[in-house]
Parts: C-alpha cells; structure tokens; sequence
C-alpha cells in the first residue's frame, strides 16, 4: 500500500537538519573539503588553515605572492566555492 503523504528521503533529511541547526555547519564543513578541489593541488599545498567565522572564509597562505594574485580574484573564488556547495555559505574571502 503506497501512502499519500510520501516524502523523499532527502527532504526528510533536509528538513530534519534545519529542524536541529545542523545545515549551516555542514554546509561549511563542506565548504571547506571543496577548497581543495576548487583551487586545485597547487593552491592547496600553499594553504596552512582555513576556518570559516560570520559568513567570511579565512585562509592562512604560505606564499605572499600567491596571497597577493588571489586576492585579485575573491569574489570569483567566493561564486565558485559557493557553487560547488550549492548553498550561500560565505560573503568574502581573506587571505593572511
């Protein structure tokens, strides 16, 4: 018997972490997993940490040089780590 008020396991899961303040962590636990593979494996071995505090991704670079060219292009790296979570997580990036 199929019954009429049938969710998707997904929008269950969804709404069960909405319900429990556990979306955003997880967005930006994800987030931060994706730099890796947005920025590329150069990129990352310059990265010594990465934290995300009020919406702001802080990223710790090894390289000055390097700091300096990415700064050139944070809001593309805010558009294209966004995207690749699919969620709005931060608003800015700061390289130190």
């Amino acid at each position: 018997m199929r019954r009429k008020d049938a969710q998707p396991v997904g929008e269950l899961v969804l709404q069960f972490l909405r319900s429990e303040s556990l979306e955003t962590p997880l967005n930006e636990r994800r987030l931060l997993v994706a730099w890796h593979e947005v920025m590329g494996q150069v990129i990352s071995s310059y990265t010594r940490e990465l934290y995300i505090r009020n919406q702001i991704l802080y990223v710790h670079l090894n390289s000055s040089v390097l700091r300096q060219e990415l700064m050139m292009e944070r809001q593309r790296i805010v558009m294209r780590l966004n995207d690749a979570v699919k969620a709005q997580v931060i608003t800015d990036v700061v390289f130190r």
